[in-house]
């Protein structure tokens, strides 16, 4: 290997260390969200802006964390027609890349209309976690051909950081909303045992079927009891 090959190679495992020393230090799920755009500004060669479109619930896909408006105006033309590098990263499994979305053949409905912004390049990473789709890492360019296939795979080794970064984080909130609604279904609990004189069972059953009678969330039922009960 060349000496030019070698000292890229060695800037480039540098650059990954830095982006994970930032995306570890990031405190919740937004600031790593933040801290992934940022960084892919920063260290993707031909990145002009990022977002990430993240699958949530039902399928439904959200645009998160952009650098700019326009990066939010192309996701909703995407989500709108069902076309475009984002949409099909996520459903296909693969990277995305165009370097003129003037004269793209592939998705005939929202290439035009992205390049009517002025937008010209897209990449687009899946951001996963073992066999879970968590989104996809976009990046956008003014400029014709922005990203090169060095670009692409220095970009993935990027993108594979982000997804387990992301992943953490997500598991991470998700622990703590248990542990919060642990707490609150067991204040209301004790609230209904001390009222009605019954046990632990009779009480919880008492905040599902009001949940389910209300169709309201277990742990908002329960915190709007606790909130309320001196009313009652």
């Amino acid at each position: 290997m060349a000496e030019s090959e070698h000292r890229a190679d060695d800037d480039l495992g540098r650059i990954l260390m830095v982006i994970a020393r930032a995306l570890q230090a990031a405190p919740d799920v937004d600031s790593t969200l933040e801290a992934i755009v940022k960084s892919a500004v920063e260290h993707v060669e031909g990145a002009e802006h990022a977002g990430i479109s993240l699958v949530e619930p039902r399928q439904r896909i959200r645009t998160v964390a952009p650098t700019a408006e326009v990066v939010v105006t192309i996701d909703h033309m995407q989500y709108r027609t069902g076309q475009g590098p984002c949409v099909d990263a996520i459903s296909e499994h693969r990277i995305y890349r165009t370097g003129d979305l003037a004269v793209e053949r592939r998705w005939p409905e929202f290439a035009p209309a992205a390049a009517a912004t002025g937008m010209r390049s897209m990449l687009a990473y899946r951001l996963f976690d073992t066999s879970t789709t968590l989104g996809s890492l976009n990046l956008y360019s003014h400029d014709l051909d922005a990203f090169s296939d060095q670009t692409e795979r220095d970009g993935q080794l990027f993108a594979t950081h982000a997804a387990i970064a992301l992943a953490g984080a997500q598991t991470e909130a998700r622990l703590h909303a248990a542990l919060e609604h642990r707490d609150v279904i067991g204040m209301a609990k004790g609230i209904l045992m001390q009222r009605h004189g019954i046990d632990a069972i009779h009480a919880f059953r008492m905040l599902v079927e009001s949940s389910q009678a209300s169709n309201v969330k277990l742990h908002r039922v329960a915190s709007w009891l606790i909130e309320h009960h001196s009313e009652l």
